[in-house]
């Protein structure tokens, strides 16, 4: 019997593989719990064009990243905040930049995709490292303004 494989088996081989199985392996085992299909021409045919149809939203979605990291490394994230003797009052972190990047920019991005290596919590212009996705990053500027 001959089967696609929806899904990685370990011992079998990775997604998107036709192979040659024993009938009851099939049946019992992979097409029931969901690991594979019966390999016939129009479940391949499927496989193929929505195997195409995933690789071309990917290659949109990493032009649409790599629009927004030229963006976001030609413009300056300006965060406002009170001024203290000795800097600034409390600190600026991750959800601040998320935020402003939203307002600013108008681009979405999780807190959790910005990398600081501590709290904001000096005025002046500093370097952060964000993740945009598929292997992209982007080292914008943040300018902290005492207010």
């Amino acid at each position: 019997m001959k089967v696609l494989l929806v899904k990685d088996v370990k011992s079998l081989g990775k997604s998107g593989e036709i192979k040659e199985v024993k009938d009851g392996y099939g049946q019992n085992f992979l097409i029931a719990k969901g690991f594979a299909k019966l390999a016939t021409p129009e479940v391949v045919e499927t496989w193929n064009s929505e195997k195409e149809r995933m690789l071309k939203e990917e290659q949109e979605e990493i032009a649409r990243l790599e629009a927004e990291k030229k963006l976001l490394e030609s413009s300056i994230i300006k965060i406002e905040k009170p001024s203290a003797p000795i800097g600034i009052q409390g600190s600026v972190g991750n959800a601040d930049i998320s935020n402003m990047i939203k307002s600013q920019c108008d681009i979405e991005l999780d807190k959790k995709n910005i990398h600081l290596d501590k709290a904001i919590k000096s005025t002046g212009v500093h370097e952060v490292d964000v993740k945009l996705g598929h292997g992209i990053h982007a080292s914008i500027k943040v300018e902290v303004v005492g207010v």
